[in-house]
């Protein structure tokens, strides 16, 4: 089964972020809106999109594929004119997947660059996401989980 929910998780990033290189967060949202029916198949109605551990947006949650693409196209594209997010590695125990990824932003107006990487761990049942929970560290997201790097 944790082989299974790493390929679900796969698919939901690819179609949430893109295949390998990541896209802006409009080219996200035109995406999804896009594959609706796959996201629908991939993410439970009820996805819950928590806001990153260690970053700006810690405590908030977009629940549902709606409000998910709002913060997408509020939220993240008034602070990032450009953003990837590429995937490394993909890690699993039980019901969750760890997404190692290297990130990389660019500011809106300020063209600050930032580099950086992260991790996100998604929760998995019945063959759906039904959590999906960004962290700013890495070891951080690692231990939640109940991994080891």
């Amino acid at each position: 089964m944790s082989q299974e929910n790493v390929e679900i998780v796969r698919n939901a990033f690819e179609v949430i972020y893109g295949s390998t290189s990541g896209p802006t967060a409009t080219e996200a949202s035109i995406r999804i809106r896009r594959d609706s029916k796959r996201a629908a198949e991939l993410l439970d109605p009820n996805v819950a999109l928590h806001g990153t551990i260690g970053g700006l947006w810690e405590g908030r949650v977009a629940r549902g594929l709606t409000e998910i693409l709002n913060s997408f196209e509020t939220e993240d594209l008034e602070a990032w004119e450009e953003r990837r997010l590429d995937p490394q590695r993909f890690l699993h125990i039980n019901d969750l997947v760890v997404v190692l990824m290297h990130e990389y932003r660019r500011g809106r107006g300020s063209g600050i660059e930032v580099e950086t990487d992260t991790a996100v761990v998604f929760t998995v049942r019945k063959e759906r996401v039904i959590r999906i929970q960004p962290y700013m560290d890495q070891s951080a997201a690692l231990e939640a989980a109940g991994l080891s790097e």
